[in-house]
């Protein structure tokens, strides 16, 4: 199961892309409001109990100071992605980006790009595909469903331009 929280219910338009890859995927997920700087006591609760709830990933998305990706990597041993959002109170969203990627040695967060909580879903499926078999062959479905569309979008484009 993946864990995906967030610091502010404002980033479930950006999380909710990791919640459906997810689903498309058919991994399982829970999904949650968890704020560094307003629930600690959760963060902190969320974060170390993780692993024995049977997670094997976080996904943790946050604007601003965006401390909540590291604040959970500090807690447990499981991968943390982190995912910047462009919150209204981020300063055009490179504080967020900047916040996740600068993580001290010791305390790895995997980042994605600003608001790419789809990636996140997929990367974290990634992880967890390395030892199922079964979402390795579903995760390859889907790559090889991303090339049939540029194929067809290729197609499309010469066809629109060809004289």
């Amino acid at each position: 199961m993946i864990g995906i929280i967030m610091g502010s219910s404002s980033d479930l338009k950006v999380m909710q892309e990791a919640a459906d890859i997810l689903a498309e995927l058919g991994v399982p997920y829970e999904i949650d409001v968890v704020s560094a700087h307003r629930t600690p006591e959760k963060m902190v609760e969320y974060g170390k109990t993780a692993r024995q709830r049977g997670l094997k990933v976080i996904i943790a998305g946050a604007g601003g100071a965006a401390h909540l990706p590291g604040m959970v990597a500090s807690l447990t041993t499981l991968p943390v992605i982190g995912v910047p959002v462009k919150s209204s109170n981020s300063i055009d969203g490179w504080d967020s980006v900047l916040s996740i990627l600068q993580m001290p040695s010791g305390v790895p967060v995997a980042t994605v790009a600003l608001n790419g909580a789809r990636n996140a879903g997929i990367l974290a499926a990634q992880i967890v595909g390395t030892s199922d078999e079964a979402l390795a062959d579903r995760l390859q479905q889907y790559k090889e469903n991303l090339k049939e569309k540029v194929d067809e979008m290729s197609k499309e484009t010469k066809k629109r331009y060809e004289k």
